[in-house]
């Protein structure tokens, strides 16, 4: 297998032929606009990742529902739904900015291959075990803590790695696809494993998932990427580190952006731990009011995702960041009242496309305004403020729906995001300062 090629801001990007980009995106503009929305897909490299990525994510998302009906089937407890979240997210705590800087020197596919293969080999796992009759909750919450050890290393890798399939120009466009795969995914994978999970049974999902990554694997490895040199780690690890970190404290708007999302992913989006326990007690339903309570929010961030695909402007943006954080404040907070279930899926769809437009649209700025040589220590920074405090909130809100009630630990992850969507308001004028300089330097 080749290795890759990173484009910088500074030198010219690379087709998936090796050419240089100058040429490649004249020869490509008219198709570019004739695509508009999904102008990235004009990319061959793209298109790949674009296929076996969203046949991958259907069966993670299937895999999302059965291990959650599994544990609450095994112990009927919403605390231990909490505290498997937690087992998942601890590790990218513990390690995922450690990661970036491997991911910085690294052969950014090879290293996805492998993260990808690990994945495949947890779930075939839970497969056996479910098969066998023989999982406990112990095992669950071991192979949910080895998924987040191989995350931390994955999430990182696969955002700094679209820059080497698209170039510069359509970045944005494909972090706005790569989410629209995400959720077009969870539009599927959810309703497929409500109905599953009665044909087949939880163990014939998990090993439907497990299958499902030979189409990203083998995505991966069709590239025609031309090898890129990879930079030597030239000093200690805690150096390397320190240059991102160090980046992080000067540049405002991008500090802003990840504390955003680190108050949101670990506090606001947790009041989806509780979800099979809204479809099964709340709403009365089983399996496949889970299956479709998750698909529905993913028609909403589906919907988010083209709204996003098509916004150029830095204003567009911005608006994307305010409608994000209080339409999903508004969602969760219906969410957590209802007891209707057209209710409940019409937050769903809110909560979907809010969730969406504030975490795609950070992902996009953040990586406009990085440089490439930082791009792998930024986005483990965004990873870990994704998912660095949502152990806390898991088990924050895991504990409150256990010891209180679901509704007031839903309407706690409801005013995080309003508390984000005010602290965005003050905060504001210095991302715009920083889009504004953004424009001039290119």
């Amino acid at each position: 297998m080749s290795a890759s090629i990173e484009t910088s801001a500074d030198t010219p990007a690379i087709d998936d032929r090796g050419a240089g980009a100058e040429g490649a995106a004249a020869a490509a503009a008219p198709l570019g606009r004739r695509l508009g929305a999904f102008r990235a897909l004009r990319h061959r490299n793209f298109r790949l990742f674009f296929g076996g990525q969203f046949t991958s994510l259907i069966g993670t998302w299937m895999q999302s529902v059965a291990q959650g009906w599994l544990v609450l089937r095994l112990t009927n407890s919403a605390l231990m739904l909490g505290i498997v979240s937690f087992a998942g997210y601890l590790p990218v705590l513990l390690v995922t900015l450690f990661a970036g800087v491997i991911v910085d020197h690294a052969d950014r596919r090879k290293l996805i291959v492998a993260t990808q293969a690990l994945l495949m080999v947890s779930a075939f796992i839970l497969a056996a075990l479910t098969w066998t009759g023989i999982v406990k909750v112990e095992h669950v919450i071991a192979l949910a803590a080895l998924n987040g050890l191989v995350t931390a290393f994955d999430m990182p890798a696969r955002q700094a790695f679209v820059v080497e399939m698209v170039g510069r120009e359509d970045l944005p466009n494909a972090i706005a696809l790569n989410s629209m795969i995400f959720n077009g995914a969870r539009v599927v994978g959810p309703a497929v494993a409500g109905v599953l999970i009665s044909a087949i049974g939880l163990a014939g999902c998990f090993f439907l998932n497990a299958l499902s990554y030979v189409a990203v694997i083998w995505s991966l490895l069709a590239m025609h990427i031309v090898a890129r040199a990879v930079p030597p780690m030239g000093g200690a690890m805690f150096t390397r580190l320190g240059e991102g970190l160090a980046y992080v404290r000067r540049h405002r708007a991008t500090f802003y952006l990840l504390l955003l999302i680190a108050i949101n992913a670990g506090f606001g989006m947790q009041y989806s731990v509780l979800i099979p326990v809204f479809a099964r007690d709340v709403l009365h339903g089983g399996p496949r009011a889970y299956g479709f309570l998750l698909a529905v929010q993913g028609v909403g961030a589906l919907a988010g995702a083209l709204v996003l695909a098509s916004s150029r402007t830095p204003r567009g943006l911005r608006l994307n960041l305010i409608f994000g954080l209080f339409g999903s404040a508004v969602g969760i907070f219906v969410f957590g009242l209802s007891s209707a279930m057209w209710l409940s899926l019409l937050a769903q769809m809110l909560i979907g496309a809010g969730l969406l437009n504030h975490t795609a649209t950070s992902n996009t700025m953040l990586q406009l305004f990085v440089s490439d040589e930082l791009r792998g220590r930024v986005m483990s920074m965004y990873t870990l403020s994704f998912i660095g405090l949502a152990p806390l909130g898991s088990l924050e809100v895991g504990f409150v729906g256990e010891r209180a009630n679901p509704q007031t630990a839903v309407a706690l992850s409801a005013a995080a995001a309003l508390v984000c969507g005010l602290i965005l308001m003050a905060r504001l004028g210095v991302i715009a300062d920083a889009q504004e300089s953004r424009e001039r330097a290119a």
